[in-house]
């Protein structure tokens, strides 16, 4: 990092309060949390901002290229313990600062060198919180790294693979928000045992699409995150896949995943129809992500043979229309299913597939032997 930028950095983060040090930490990692977490009210923006943090921790572990998987491990053990409160923080950030790379952002730099304070915020929430985003930072960190030894070149081997990753970057976090929700409103607790699987469906729909979207930004850095067997049955293997393409089998799989995706997204309305209406901020929060990875999905599925990401990227035009259209019809549950129905219309997605997906929907944790 340049020297004088990174001492400016230090000096103006290191002098800002706990919740403005969290907002300015988050414009720096995701422009996207950054945008929807202050329409949360405020007994939730807090928590929810932290956790967001924590979870950026642990990907700025998994995503560091200077590490290797042994030491990675290691790390994301240590930081569960941290978040738990059985080791000091400090540690960790000392031990860890030094051997981040400049291909790391520099608020990523930052946001590992001030661990200590991060932690002190989670700590100083209520007991529930606390354990919530311990829970998620434990699964997720254990779960990332099983991905890390892998030939990734050629896809995940199939659908369950897929949705085990999406699980433990995504899937989890669906679970954790879920937690702070019905922590903070005995309204949405009512609705518990389904939120959370709709929220990991939720989940698993954002990070599809994202995955979707960033196929070649991916396949450039060697790995690749669809699942073969789709492919295979349409006659086309991921070993072959190279920009500028224009296999039809290929494209066949890729709308099966849109469609997919697409199923996951309606379970993702049915999770926010579940949030009271006069909630409109937490409303907002899940509507505005929804509504940003439609409009990403109807993008992807009306040019699969895009060779860019920059190609299916939504522009700031369609970003204000999901948030004026959020706030004409947060209120409305008949509004909201119109939208869906409209910003959809076009896009596979059997309506058989999609409550059958929340419905018989296991977690990797849940199907793990119980001993």
């Amino acid at each position: 990092m340049n020297g004088n930028r990174s001492h400016n950095i230090i000096t103006e983060l290191d002098s800002l309060p706990d919740d403005a040090l969290q907002a300015r930490l988050l414009e720096g990692v995701s422009r996207t949390f950054a945008l929807t977490i202050p329409q949360l009210p405020e007994g939730l923006a807090k928590s929810v901002s932290n956790a967001y943090l924590l979870c950026r921790i642990v990907d700025t572990i998994e995503d560091e290229v200077s590490l290797d998987s042994t030491q990675k491990r290691e790390f994301c053990r240590q930081f569960t313990d941290v978040v738990a409160g059985k080791q000091a923080p400090e540690l960790l950030s000392q031990a860890l600062s030094p051997l981040l790379s400049d291909q790391t952002i520099p608020l990523e730099h930052e946001l590992i060198r001030l661990i200590p304070r991060v932690i002190a915020i989670t700590h100083g929430l209520d007991a529930p919180q606390r354990e919530a985003l311990s829970l998620c930072v434990t699964i997720m960190g254990k779960g990332m790294v099983e991905f890390q030894d892998r030939d990734l070149s050629h896809g995940l081997a199939d659908m369950k693979e897929m949705d085990d990753y999406c699980y433990y970057v995504a899937g989890v976090v669906g679970e954790m928000l879920t937690r702070l929700f019905c922590h903070y409103s005995p309204e949405i607790a009512v609705h518990r045992e389904l939120m959370m699987k709709l929220g990991v469906s939720f989940g698993q729909g954002l990070q599809m699409t994202n995955i979707l979207k960033d196929l070649w930004d991916d396949h450039s850095r060697g790995v690749c995150w669809l699942p073969q067997t789709v492919f295979t049955a349409h006659g086309f293997n991921l070993a072959e896949l190279q920009p500028g393409h224009n296999n039809p089998k290929f494209a066949a799989g890729f709308q099966q995943l849109i469609g997919i995706a697409h199923a996951h997204l309606r379970n993702a309305l049915e999770y926010t129809l579940h949030i009271p209406s006069h909630e409109t901020g937490i409303r907002e929060f899940c509507l505005w992500a929804l509504g940003m990875a439609m409009l990403t999905l109807r993008k992807i599925n009306a040019n699969p043979y895009f060779s860019d990401s920059k190609q299916v990227k939504i522009t700031r035009r369609s970003v204000k229309n999901v948030i004026v259209g959020s706030r004409l019809s947060r209120r409305s549950d008949i509004l909201l299913k119109s939208l869906f129905y409209l910003v959809g219309k076009g896009l596979p997605a059997p309506e058989s597939q999609v409550l059958a997906l929340a419905a018989s929907l296991t977690t990797p944790e849940q199907s793990k032997p119980k001993f």
